[in-house]
C-alpha cells in the first residue's frame, strides 16, 4: 500500500470520507477528487507534482536565423533532441524566426538555470553538428543569446498555452 501524504482532516472536511474509509482509498483517487482530473501528476518517491515552465530563448543577437522551414525543422529537432536526453517533457513548440517559445515539464530537481544551461547548450551543439554552415555567422560556438525567459507556470496553463500556440498570430498583429 502506498503512503498517502494528505491529511485526514483534509480528506473529511473536503471528500466527506471518515478515516477509515480514506485509509482504503488510492493516492490517485484523492488527487483527482482534490485537484480535478485536468491535471495528470508525477509521483516521485517523496513528492507529486509537476514543474511545467514557460521558456523563450533567442538566437544571439536577435537575428532572425529560422526564418527558412529547414531551419527552424532543425532548430525543433535539436531541442526535442536535447529534451528527451535530459527527460524534459515538451508540452509545446513554437519556433518562431528570431526566437523560440515553449512549455516544458522538466524534473523537478532541475533549477532555472540549470534547466536553461542543459536546454541551451546541448541544442546549440546539435544544431552546429546537424547544420554546419552555421558557424559562418556564428563562429565562436555560441548561438543562443545569453538572456532567456523562464517562468513557472501553474493554475494558468490554459492562457501560457493558447499564448505560445497563437505566436504567429500575436507577431502578425503587433510587428
Amino acid at each position: 500500500m502506498r503512503l498517502i501524504f494528505i491529511s485526514n482532516l483534509i480528506i473529511k472536511v473536503e471528500l466527506g470520507y471518515s478515516t477509515l474509509e480514506s485509509n482504503n482509498l488510492s493516492c490517485d483517487f484523492l488527487l483527482n477528487k482534490l485537484f480535478g482530473d485536468k491535471m495528470d501528476y508525477k509521483k516521485y518517491q517523496t513528492s507529486v507534482g509537476n514543474n511545467y515552465k514557460h521558456i523563450q530563448i533567442t538566437p544571439k543577437y536577435r537575428y532572425k536565423m529560422m526564418r527558412q522551414e529547414k531551419l527552424k525543422i532543425f532548430c525543433r529537432v535539436a531541442i526535442e533532441e536535447t529534451c528527451k536526453r535530459h527527460k524534459i517533457e515538451i508540452e509545446i513548440i513554437n519556433v518562431q524566426p528570431d526566437h523560440v517559445h515553449m512549455i516544458v515539464d522538466c524534473p523537478r530537481t532541475f533549477s532555472d538555470a540549470k534547466l536553461m544551461q542543459i536546454l541551451k547548450g546541448l541544442s546549440a551543439y546539435l544544431l552546429f553538428r546537424i547544420c554546419p554552415s552555421l558557424r559562418k555567422r556564428y563562429p565562436k560556438g555560441s548561438f543562443w543569446s545569453e538572456g532567456y525567459f523562464c517562468c513557472s507556470i501553474g493554475a494558468n496553463f490554459d492562457e501560457v498555452f493558447e499564448y505560445v500556440k497563437n505566436q504567429d498570430f500575436h507577431h502578425q498583429i503587433f510587428h
